[in-house]
C-alpha cells in the first residue's frame, strides 16, 4: 500500500507541486518566485506547511486552466524554457497590442485588443498584470457609476459615445481611405 501525500494530487495546488518537485529532480532549478505561490511556503520546496488545507471556499479553476498552470511551471523550472517563455510572451502581447492600438480609430475591437495584449503580458510580467488590474477596476467602477445614474443620464453618455465613435469613423475613412461619407450623403440630399 502506497502512502498518500497531504495533497492531492487532482487539485491545483497537488499539480504545481508534482510539476515543481518533477523539475527538480529532473536536475532543473525552480525559481523563488514559483515557490512563494499562493498556498505554498518560501521555506519549503514543494509542500505545504503542515496542517494547511485548500480553502474550500475557493472555486474550482477549469480543468483546462489547471492544465495551462502546469505546464507554465514546468517551462519555468528550467532557464532556458523560463527565458524563451518571456520572449514569447512579450512578442506576442506586442504584437497583439499594436494591432489593438492601430484598430482603435478604426471602426473594430481596437480597445478590447489592448486590454488582450495586456492580459497576454500579465502573464509573465509584473507590472501589465498592475496595469490590467487597474483598468479593469476603472471599467468596473465606471460601468457601476453609469448603472446608477437615471435614464436620461445614460442617454447622454450613450448619446456623446456614439457621436465621438461616429467622428472617428468619419474622420478615418476621410483621410486614411479618401471617402468623404458626409460629402457623399449630402451629394444624394440635394435636390436636382
Amino acid at each position: 500500500m502506497t502512502e498518500r501525500s497531504s495533497v492531492d494530487r487532482a487539485t491545483p495546488l497537488g499539480q504545481l507541486i508534482i510539476a515543481t518537485q518533477t523539475a527538480e529532480r529532473r536536475g532543473c532549478g525552480v525559481s523563488n518566485e514559483q515557490r512563494s505561490k499562493p498556498g505554498r511556503t518560501g521555506s519549503e520546496a514543494g509542500a505545504p506547511a503542515a496542517g494547511a488545507a485548500l480553502v474550500p471556499a475557493q472555486r474550482e479553476r477549469s480543468r483546462w486552466r489547471q492544465r495551462i498552470s502546469t505546464t507554465l511551471a514546468l517551462i519555468r523550472a528550467n532557464p532556458t524554457g523560463r527565458l524563451a517563455l518571456k520572449v514569447f510572451v512579450a512578442i506576442t502581447g506586442a504584437i497583439i497590442v499594436t494591432v489593438g492600438i492601430a484598430l482603435i480609430p478604426l471602426p473594430g475591437p481596437g480597445w478590447l485588443l489592448v486590454i488582450a495584449g495586456l492580459g497576454v503580458w500579465a502573464v509573465e510580467f509584473h507590472w501589465a498584470r498592475r496595469l490590467l488590474t487597474f483598468t479593469r477596476r476603472h471599467v468596473y467602477n465606471w460601468t457601476e457609476w453609469v448603472k446608477r445614474q437615471s435614464l436620461s443620464v445614460r442617454f447622454v453618455i450613450g448619446s456623446v459615445g456614439l457621436v465621438f465613435v461616429s467622428t472617428v469613423v468619419w474622420l478615418s475613412l476621410k483621410y486614411s481611405v479618401g471617402i468623404d461619407v458626409v460629402a457623399w450623403v449630402l451629394g444624394h440630399l440635394r435636390p436636382r
